[in-house]
């Protein structure tokens, strides 16, 4: 009985990764997205926010803003280039591109699904011009490109729900969709940061920001 359900749930598993994979640019690899975007980029959306709120968020005005801003639209244009060039533009579609700068010591930047960055000054005595900077922000916001967010959400799901029709299962289990979100970016009451990716997912973002970091693009002054 226990081998019946053991193969039932591997293949289960199976039809789901071949019905449910995506490509990762670049490196061409299959991985597992199960998440519809709509409810990744809602979730993400909602709680970047809250961390925004929540955290010292420099204005606009600020020169270190500034400089986010202008860096990581150059990212922004550089990733919607090539994302055009290789015909998937589509992968873009949901999302929404903001940049927020956090006044915190700490030497950190993330990006959420959809296009959420932010940036800590904690890091710009490390970078200390802006072309190191836009090497940290296409790192992170290529983990977003590549979905590496929805892929791990998307294994961790698979445990967490077991043999439940996915469907199904994302209507019933809310809360547990919510919190494994909440657990992959360590959302608390005014930071987040991203847990740790595989080494497989961290070469990924590492040659497809170099990519985005390297091309040239309209460098359009951020007032």
């Amino acid at each position: 009985m226990k081998s019946k359900s053991l193969y039932n749930l591997i293949l289960l598993a199976t039809v789901l990764f071949y019905c449910s994979c995506k490509t990762v640019p670049v490196t061409g690899r299959k991985q597992l997205n199960l998440v519809p975007n709509s409810m990744l980029t809602e979730m993400a959306f909602t709680e970047y926010d809250s961390v925004v709120k929540a955290s010292r968020t420099l204005p606009q005005y600020d020169e270190r803003a500034q400089m986010v801003s202008r860096v990581g639209n150059r990212i922004q244009q550089a990733a919607e280039s090539y994302m055009q060039q290789n015909n998937m533009s589509k992968e873009l579609k949901s999302f929404e591109w903001e940049y927020n700068t956090i006044e915190e010591d700490i030497i950190n930047a993330w990006c959420m699904p959809g296009g959420k960055v932010v940036v800590y000054t904690g890091l710009f005595p490390v970078t200390q011009n802006e072309t190191a900077l836009a090497v940290v922000m296409g790192h992170e916001i290529a983990h977003a490109i590549a979905r590496h967010g929805n892929e791990r959400m998307s294994q961790g799901l698979a445990v967490a729900l077991g043999g439940m029709v996915l469907e199904e299962a994302l209507k019933e289990k809310k809360n547990e969709t919510q919190l494994l979100f909440l657990g992959l970016y360590m959302i608390g009451s005014n930071l987040a940061f991203a847990l740790p990716n595989s080494r497989m997912q961290e070469s990924e973002a590492d040659k497809l920001g170099l990519i985005f970091a390297a091309m040239p693009v309209n460098r359009t002054k951020i007032s």
